[in-house]
């Protein structure tokens, strides 16, 4: 990220005094003089500072990101399964005794699943998923939690509603929702470039 984020003229606004959606940006994050100030650039060790606020908020956002899933990824791990099957397994349960067709779970899913047909597999091996074609279009395969995944998630409901407060950190309600906001505008402007 360093070469990639990092460089310029060597100066980075200071936008310590700006307010975003309402919140105010902490002034140790980002300094004039590029001297290191903390945030996100303290924490990957960047030397150089970064050559826009958009690349330190790019970097702001994966940082962030990586850190939820890998504390998600412990908690479900313990019940022997993957932050993708938990999602999937969520996406089951929500869709009750109807079940949902495979490429719809594929895209519901929070990350991208290409091997969507091979985590099913996985799910289905492991008892937590079933699947059956349907009447009468006998090509399209749709998928159902068993009791044995209910139970995985009940196992699990505790830990990860903690898991979320966790994410949260210490932000009062009304910046939550402020930052829920922002990060829909930031994923609106990607799917406009998908189209």
């Amino acid at each position: 990220m360093d070469s990639a984020h990092a460089g310029g003229n060597g100066r980075l606004r200071n936008d310590a005094t700006r307010t975003v959606g309402g919140l105010r940006p902490s002034p140790t994050v980002t300094t004039r003089s590029g001297e290191d100030g903390g945030g996100v650039q303290a924490e990957i060790a960047q030397r150089r500072p970064f050559h826009s606020v958009k690349a330190e908020v790019s970097v702001s956002i994966l940082r962030t990101a990586a850190l939820i899933e890998r504390h998600f990824a412990q908690v479900v791990s313990r019940a022997g399964v993957t932050t993708q099957q938990y999602n999937v397994l969520r996406i089951l349960r929500g869709a009750g005794p109807d079940g949902l067709p495979t490429l719809v779970i594929r895209d519901r899913m929070i990350h991208e699943a290409p091997g969507i047909t091979r985590l099913l597999d996985k799910l289905e091996a492991s008892g937590l998923a079933r699947r059956e074609r349907a009447s009468p279009d006998r090509r399209q395969v749709f998928c159902y939690i068993t009791d044995k995944g209910l139970s995985v998630l009940n196992e699990l409901e505790e830990e990860m509603r903690d898991a979320d407060d966790v994410a949260a950190g210490d932000l009062t309600e009304d910046e939550m929702r402020t930052l829920v906001k922002l990060l829909e505008r930031v994923r609106q402007g990607h799917r406009g470039r998908e189209r």
